[in-house]
């Protein structure tokens, strides 16, 4: 381990978890819970606050360029502190948002409260990343990581209905103290069970940067902005295909909003394990899979039956994210926390790039599953970028 090697009176376990990887993934559940949430609430946000539903969905975007800012410039800053202090720090701001949020008494405090709240989004699960990493062996990076992730897959399945739930039942303001109250119980897990580290001396916001320079670090953040664009392209505009093209009732799509869910959970488990194996065969098993769920996407969402087999298809394709951020902690060298907070700028971007060119495909009048041939044609693209990858790497090694 490095001068930042983490140490710790407080090692609690329970079979192969530990404490610390618990609260690193509860603040996972909270931020993720956090996002998506809101997307359900938008029209009592919009009755409350007197604005349209399409202008509520501002809220939404505010928060997306708070995570695509806030990642990079964060985790440039942070590079000198202790990364301890740095995941108190993020989660603080985080409660801070969404505290603002469920107090904000205009629309446009709301929206800065949520730019706000998504600034340490992907600082967050950057450094929280490679905390996870740094208390085991090598060879167990991935699956660390894939616990701390869990509870971002967890609060797909869990977290956003509940919210959702207790938003419809008690005012949408009820769903963001939700998650303030989430935040506070990271911090204060985190403080109990996360090793206290040192700083790096010789780190700086210089040396961060240097990950810029790096070509992997371009062609793995690619590899996801590109290539994870199609599962946002579908899910984006999942309860029409379900209720229109598949003939799910309106009433049973939380339940398949679910099974989404359930997918993502799955495929963090098993690509984590396959991160360990090979992460460039995990990235590259992952990419297929993903082209392959959102061919049959398109082509066969025409049943109920069908259509779950499809969504929990989709969400499995999350198996290679694991693999993606381990893969940039390894070609980033030093500038270890900018590379990993950028991974979820990436993802952000690809949910934003999904979702746009899946609308295009809509309003062309291609139907509600031409979103699937959007990201099929996306995910060759990744496969593209990802053959790019490994043909540099044969290269710089056989030099």
């Amino acid at each position: 381990m490095s001068d930042t090697a983490l140490s710790s009176p407080r090692t609690v376990r329970f079979g192969g978890i530990s404490m610390a990887e618990v609260a690193l993934a509860v603040g996972g559940f909270g931020i993720g819970t956090g996002e998506f949430a809101i997307m359900g609430l938008l029209p009592q946000v919009a009755q409350d606050l007197h604005v349209s539903v399409p202008h509520a969905g501002v809220v939404v975007s505010a928060y997306a360029l708070g995570v695509v800012v806030g990642a990079p410039l964060i985790a440039v800053i942070a590079a000198r502190y202790a990364r301890h202090v740095v995941l108190l720090t993020l989660m603080a701001l985080f409660a801070a948002g969404n505290i603002a949020s469920a107090l904000a008494p205009s629309f446009n405090l709301l929206v800065t409260a949520r730019f706000l709240a998504g600034l340490p989004h992907g600082a967050y699960f950057g450094v929280a990343a490679l905390v996870a990493a740094g208390m085991v062996a090598p060879h167990q990076r991935g699956r660390a990581i894939g616990r701390v992730m869990m509870g971002l897959t967890l609060a797909t399945l869990v977290g956003t209905p509940l919210t959702a739930w207790f938003g419809q039942a008690l005012g949408w303001r009820a769903a963001f103290a939700i998650v303030g109250g989430i935040s506070l119980l990271t911090i204060v897990l985190t403080m109990l069970f996360v090793p206290r580290d040192r700083a790096d001396a010789a780190a700086s916001p210089l040396r961060e940067l240097g990950a810029l320079k790096k070509l992997q670090v371009w062609l793995t953040l690619g590899i996801c902005a590109i290539g994870c664009g199609g599962m946002f392209a579908t899910f984006s505009y999942i309860t029409p295909a379900l209720t229109d093209v598949a003939g799910v009732s309106l009433s049973r799509v939380p339940l398949m909003l679910c099974v989404f869910g359930a997918g993502m959970i799955l495929g963090n488990i098993i690509g984590a394990r396959l991160a360990d194996w090979s992460l460039m065969k995990a990235i590259g098993l992952g990419l297929v899979f993903n082209l392959a769920a959102l061919l049959l996407f398109a082509a066969t969402m025409n049943s109920p039956a069908m259509a779950t087999v499809n969504i929990l298809s989709i969400g499995f394709a999350f198996l290679m994210v694991p693999a993606m951020q381990t893969r940039l902690m390894d070609v980033a060298g030093e500038a270890q926390t900018l590379a990993a907070a950028l991974m979820h700028s990436a993802f952000n971007l690809a949910n934003a790039l999904g979702a746009w060119l899946g609308g295009v495909a809509i309003a062309a009048g291609y139907g509600w599953t031409s979103t699937g041939l959007v990201g099929a044609v996306m995910a060759v693209f990744g496969i593209g970028i990802f053959a790019v990858s490994v043909a540099v790497e044969r290269t710089s090694r056989a030099a």
